[in-house]
């Protein structure tokens, strides 16, 4: 699958499509969870791009138009122009990085006609999904799978520093009203357990859908998406 470039705020993303023009206007747009920021406690990766990214492979299994767009210094650009190791590790959810996504979002959404998005992020993914799902009224529905949507609460639970400078879904307001919202949870996710979802259970509203599922952080929700994304606007 060959990507394209957009240009994002202070950064080019990597872009890849099965198709984009639509009769409708309509695209599901996949972010990709945090990769590997770091190679041990201590010692920071040098490019943070997921070996195994399972938000492109989900895509790969969606008949609707789709577009998988990458995180800034992702995908081969951990060396451009702006990036810095704290892209990916304390900033990984931070204004410059949602603030980035989002222009180049608004970019495929006015070039390409698109006037229903559907933002489905996996893992770190989700929480930037929620970030962006706030701020771009295009957004009808919000999926995310196996999200730490607490990042406080996520950090102190496995021991991590906190994430100084990054945005909180759960320290923000509740979802605008109007966003269909699907969260999926693994019932053997020892990374993101189910209950780091349940204590967003005010901020989600009457609209959300909290599924448990079997599986774990990574599998098996390849299994799983077909069934699930038959029943996604």
């Amino acid at each position: 699958m060959v990507g394209r470039k957009l240009r994002g705020d202070g950064f080019e993303l990597i872009a890849y499509g099965n198709r984009i023009a639509h009769p409708s206007g309509r695209l599901h747009v996949y972010l990709e969870g945090d990769g590997v920021p770091w190679i041990t406690r201590t010692l920071i990766a040098l490019d943070p791009t997921p070996r195994n990214p399972l938000a492109l492979r989900l895509m790969a299994l969606d008949p609707s138009p789709a577009l998988y767009l990458a995180r800034p210094c992702y995908n081969g650009t951990a060396k451009a122009p702006g990036c810095n190791p704290w892209i990916w590790t304390s900033g990984r959810y931070s204004e410059v990085v949602v603030a980035s996504i989002e222009a180049a979002l608004r970019r495929v959404i006015e070039t390409e006609a698109v006037n229903e998005v559907v933002l489905i992020g996996y893992s770190g993914g989700g929480v930037l999904a929620w970030l962006l799902a706030q701020r771009i009224p295009e957004v009808q529905a919000l999926v995310t799978i196996a999200a730490n949507l607490d990042i406080d609460r996520w950090t102190k639970r496995h021991g991590f520093s906190r994430l100084v400078g990054s945005l909180n879904p759960a320290a923000g307001p509740p979802m605008r009203p109007g966003v269909e919202q699907w969260h999926l949870a693994g019932k053997a996710d020892k990374n993101v357990p189910p209950e780091i979802i349940g204590a967003l259970a005010h901020q989600l509203g009457p609209e959300a859908h909290v599924l448990h599922l079997e599986s774990t952080h990574r599998c098996c929700w390849l299994r799983f998406w077909p069934d699930i994304v038959r029943q996604l606007p």
